[in-house]
């Protein structure tokens, strides 16, 4: 055997470790035109809710897709990819995503600080190629454990009660199996709001409240032990993730299951840190945020280890929130699959629909890769600028 191949087997041909090589990133920043948030949480700088499409090209003609959020900016998210990313990626091979994974960890400790939401879609990207090369679908590439998973609506910030009953309603009409309440805040308009849609929805319909909060320890138990009352499936992000000792509390003082970690930095060494001081019940993760496939796949493991299940966050991106599900269907911890609603905004820019049944499940698309389209038309027209790096 030469050296530089890999090993011999017979039957298979030998290939080079220098296979796939990355030659190209290919930048659209592109309006989304959606204005999703409201006024306290957008506060006064501008609050557009842009995105960035991410395609990488190798020398064997195979690409790569991925979208990255530009939520506020997407000038910073397209300069981040092309000014430190593309340096470390371009002419490595498509196979070297560990090294690469670890390297923009060192680069981003050493005075890069990249943005939560970076650099996990280039990952995405890099498994896109892979599993495109292979013929098979991202999840099969992974190690399929099912082909399909419950979704639950996930709602955004409503005004009233009364418009959260109704899309409870709207959605399990759908067929969707749970509805995730993302109350309004402050504290006891979340508790009218959780005890008017289990009235509306019933005792056995599954409900879960995220305010995405500042709560008070003491705000945090209140809501909690009325969420306990109330059957609640899981009580999520009520403190900024950072507040370990808070969480460590509340998890203490609540039977109802505590989900936290969805914007803690760090990947898997953060989110280890949670759970080693018993300040989560469930760990959140996304191929976004935490970062990647790579990541991700890391964090599963990490809380399955320690008999966590690992429920997959929304990403807000038809393409990413495609890439969480072949990962939440190629791990076993993963209970149920988020879609924010109203579902048809967070689709671009992808061209397929979701790929829900009647029943409320969403099922892995069966082409290789992320299994799917992107909307080049609606791309091109909203795009604001176009960039390149080459190898």
């Amino acid at each position: 055997m030469q050296e530089g191949t890999g090993i011999n087997v017979s039957g298979l041909r030998e290939v080079s470790w220098n296979t796939m090589i990355i030659t190209k990133l290919e930048t659209w920043r592109t309006r989304r035109g959606q204005e999703i948030f409201d006024e306290a949480r957008q506060g006064r700088a501008p609050m557009n809710w842009d995105l960035v499409v991410l395609r990488l090209h190798t020398d064997e003609g195979v690409t790569g897709e991925a979208t990255a959020i530009g939520v506020r900016s997407s000038l910073i998210t397209q300069q981040y990819l092309h000014e430190l990313i593309a340096p470390v990626i371009l002419g490595r091979s498509v196979f070297d995503r560990e090294a690469i994974y670890h390297e923009l960890w060192s680069i981003d400790r050493h005075i890069t600080f990249f943005p939560v939401y970076l650099p996990g879609p280039v990952d995405v990207a890099l498994y896109d190629i892979a599993a495109r090369a292979a013929g098979l679908p991202l999840c099969q590439y992974l190690g399929a454990c099912r082909e399909s998973l419950p979704v639950y609506a996930s709602s955004l910030w409503l005004k009233t009660p009364e418009d959260y009953v109704a899309e409870a309603k709207s959605y399990a009409a759908r067929g969707f199996k749970a509805y995730k309440i993302h109350p309004p805040g402050p504290s006891r308009l979340d508790m009218e709001v959780h005890q008017a849609v289990r009235d509306a929805m019933g005792p056995d319909y599954v409900l879960m409240s995220d305010p995405v909060a500042e709560y008070t320890l003491e705000e945090a138990i209140r809501v909690g032990r009325q969420l306990e009352r109330l059957g609640f499936h899981w009580f999520e992000e009520p403190f900024r993730d950072f507040e370990i000792e808070k969480y460590r509390k509340l998890c203490a003082a609540l039977d109802l299951a505590v989900a936290a970690t969805e914007t803690t930095r760090g990947g898997p060494w953060g989110v280890a840190q949670a759970i080693k001081f018993d300040a989560v019940d469930i760990v959140r993760a996304d191929v976004s945020w935490k970062p990647g496939v790579t990541g991700t796949m890391k964090i599963a493991a990490l809380a399955e280890a320690h008999g966590l299940q690992c429920e997959l966050h929304t990403t807000t991106m038809g393409p990413m929130d495609i890439a969480n599900l072949h990962v939440s269907c190629a791990i076993r911890n993963c209970e149920y699959y988020e879609m924010f609603v109203p579902d048809e905004v967070f689709r671009f820019p992808m061209r397929d629909p979701w790929p829900f049944d009647n029943q409320g499940n969403i099922h892995v698309p069966k082409r290789p890769g992320l299994g799917i389209d992107l909307d080049w038309d609606a791309i091109d027209d909203n795009c604001l600028e176009h960039k390149e790096s080459s190898r």
